[in-house]
């Protein structure tokens, strides 16, 4: 038996994302209450079974986002690529602005860590998923949980991360029909007017003392945004009709989700998640699902035996 046989197996939790936050763009994320759930034994072929969400797509082996980065981290450091088997549940929309992407990077590059006996640490693992993403505010999010704030530094990243307040309560409008990422940042311009820069500067440093400090009622104006909204307003519908929310006394901040077309909303306090679901029941179509979350804590990661 070779030794990468012989290596235990893993069980990672992972939970999904929602990065820019409004003026956060590319800088801010936050982990939510849904995970991705990787159970990866060593075995003499790879497959894969699969239940949850999209189940069909997270169990194909080809162009498998986990497995191809598995591959490519361990043939990168020059190390054999044992094949594996997992076991998968999902609970993240696919396509969705929730994180779906970075969850899987994430899960690559830490069964490679585990399998490969890479001794990246924390700091590697996000710094490689981070490089493969493009950037690293939902990638932060994944794996610390609780509101991060980014920035990559060459192959560094830096992250400071604040728990944030379980209490606080959260709603996901998901639509039926998937943006992907790549588009809708085709969407964005080449630059920004002065005026429209410093309006973000101002929020997102608002955006960052609200959560350091718990402070709900701030996030009313802090999460305003003139960067990324604006130009994904008709690709992403849900904004459209639930950015007005904003305004409500029973909402405390509204944005899109990543790069939509999901739409976050944080409910003001004292507000139960039904008040919401019955006004926002009023405005969407019966397709558009509703999601009641919290503030999830970062990625678990647990060692098991070989059966």
């Amino acid at each position: 038996m070779s030794a990468a046989t012989t290596v235990g197996g893993v069980r990672l939790v992972l939970p999904a994302t929602s990065a820019n936050l409004g003026p956060g763009f590319d800088a801010a994320g936050l982990a939510m209450s849904m995970h991705l759930s990787v159970e990866a034994h060593a075995a003499s072929s790879f497959e894969i079974h699969a239940t949850g969400r999209d189940a069909e797509l997270c169990g194909a082996l080809d162009r498998n986002l986990i497995l191809d980065t598995y591959r490519s981290v361990l043939s990168d450091a020059g190390r054999r690529i044992a094949p594996l088997r997992l076991a998968l549940h999902n609970e993240i929309p696919l396509g969705m602005g929730c994180g779906s992407s970075a969850a899987a990077l994430l899960a690559g590059v830490a069964l490679a860590d585990h399998f490969g006996g890479l001794e990246l640490g924390d700091a590697g693992i996000v710094s490689e998923a981070s490089r493969l993403e493009g950037h690293p505010d939902n990638v932060a999010a994944c794996w610390y949980g609780g509101f991060t704030v980014s920035t990559q530094q060459g192959d560094d990243v830096e992250v400071a991360t604040f728990a944030g307040d379980p209490g606080w309560g959260l709603v996901l409008a998901v639509q039926a029909t998937s943006l992907a990422t790549k588009q809708a940042r085709a969407l964005l311009p080449e630059s920004y007017a002065k005026a429209d820069t410093i309006f973000n500067v101002q929020r997102a440093s608002l955006l960052v003392a609200a959560f350091a400090q718990g402070r709900l009622g701030l996030l009313r104006t802090a999460m305003q945004d003139r960067m990324h909204q604006p130009y994904r307003m008709e690709a992403c519908p849900l904004l459209k009709q639930l950015l007005p929310l904003a305004e409500e006394p029973e909402i405390a901040g509204v944005a899109l989700s990543g790069a939509g077309p999901s739409v976050l909303l944080f409910l003001a306090e004292g507000t139960t998640f039904l008040e919401a679901e019955t006004r926002l029941r009023q405005l969407l179509s019966p397709e558009v699902e509703l999601l009641s979350l919290r503030i999830a804590g970062g990625v678990t990661k647990t060692l098991l035996d070989t059966p």
